[in-house]
Order: C-alpha cells, then structure tokens, then sequence
C-alpha cells in the first residue's frame, strides 16, 4: 500500500473530486474529521488542550469551541505550535491506524483528503504521491462568490489567505485541472485512478509484511517444536 496526499483550495472542487474517487471505491481519509475526532472529550489531546489553554475554551457540552481557541492562537505563534504539538502525534496515530485498516482489507493506495498538506509539510514525507486539485483564480473567485453569496472584496480576501494553487500545483506530483466543464475533470479523476490502481509501488510494503509474518510463523514453529515434550 502506498499513501497518497490531496489538497486543493477554497472553491477548488477538492470535495467533488473525493467523492468521485469514493464512487470508484477508493479508501479515503478526512485529516480534518480525524483532528475534529482526536479532541473530543475523553481523549488525551482533549485534556492536554484545557490545560494549556484553560476551561475557557469549552462548550457547555464540555466540546472544544474551535472558534475561542482559533482566536486564541490567531496571529500568536507560539500558542499556535503548542497546539499543534498536542493535537499532530494523535492525528498521525489515528490516521496511520486507519491506514492499517485499509492495508488489512487489501487496498492498493489510500487517499488523504489534507488541506494543508503544503502548508504545514508535517504529512508531506509520508506520501508517495501528491494531488493538487486546481482551477484558475478567476474561476476560483466566480465559485466562491456564488458558494458563499460573497462580494469580490471578501472572496478575494478569502482566497489571498491560502496559499495560491498555482504555487501548490508546482508542488505537487499531479493536478486534476477543475477550470472548466466538470465532466473533463471526472474523466482526469478516472484516469489518475487508473495509474494509481496500476502502479505496483504498493509491493514492497506487502511484501515486506507478509515475509516478517512468515518469519514470525516459522519461529512459532520451531519454538513449538522445542519446547513441547515429542511424543
């Protein structure tokens, strides 16, 4: 199995395109609904938040308020890495436990959905694949100001705040163009499908296991063998 990391931007089409690869029976992971999962109350990220940043940042329910602590953090660095040293090992456990659950049922690659893939570049060496799903900006702009009923100040403003998808198509391994008519862009997820499918990297991994599960198999054996009296 092999990993492969996707990202857009706002009013991209990133949604559409995961759920076409899910309609084509791709394994697919939402880092953002793993980091939302991981400080739920009851898990240690959620205990370690309240004590660096205080009961202030709950709701009656006991639930992170996701706006009071985004203020927290907001233009403060430092508060910022102290958060994410506490919710990114959880995330990377959970996502690599569900990874293993798709490795178990035979998938050949699984997809992670990771919005900020080249932003953070915490996930980055993990991939063996990325995917930049793209549109022009004027495009970009015209989607969000319809999604989102925005003026052009305010969708500009939104968009300006990410980084460009023109810079993370140069990052990225692959780009799904979503500029024009979607039918062209299905058919272009189709395809990467396709490759994605084909592609042996997923062997060494495989392999890789099932040799030490034969190993391990073997010295079961041959300790068997010792240890139990011959008849």
């Amino acid at each position: 199995m092999f990993l492969v990391g996707l990202t857009g931007g706002i009013a991209s089409g990133k949604s559409s395109v995961i759920q076409v690869f899910q309609q084509l029976g791709c394994a697919v992971i939402d880092v953002d609904v793993i980091a939302r999962h991981v400080v739920q109350p009851g898990y240690p990220a959620h205990r370690r938040i309240v004590e660096a940043f205080g009961t202030e940042v709950l709701l009656e329910n006991g639930d992170i308020n996701r706006k009071v602590l985004g203020d927290l953090i907001f233009n403060q660095p430092d508060r910022r890495h102290l958060l994410n040293t506490i919710t990114h090992p959880e995330i990377r456990k959970e996502m690599m436990k569900e990874t293993f659950k798709y490795f178990l049922r035979g998938y050949r690659y699984v997809i992670l959905d990771i919005p900020l893939l080249f932003e953070t570049k915490k996930l980055l060496k993990y991939m063996k694949h990325t995917v930049v799903v793209y549109c022009d900006r004027d495009t970009q702009l015209t989607r969000l100001m319809r999604r989102n009923n925005l003026n052009r100040e305010d969708a500009e403003a939104r968009i300006n705040a990410q980084l460009p998808l023109k810079d993370k198509a140069r990052m990225a391994r692959h780009v799904l163009d979503n500029s024009g008519e979607w039918s062209i862009t299905k058919r272009q997820v189709i395809l990467l499908h396709s490759e994605l499918e084909r592609s042996l990297e997923y062997l060494p991994l495989r392999l890789g296991v099932l040799t030490g599960l034969a190993g391990i198999a073997s010295l079961l054996y041959l300790l068997t063998r010792y240890l139990l009296p011959s008849p």
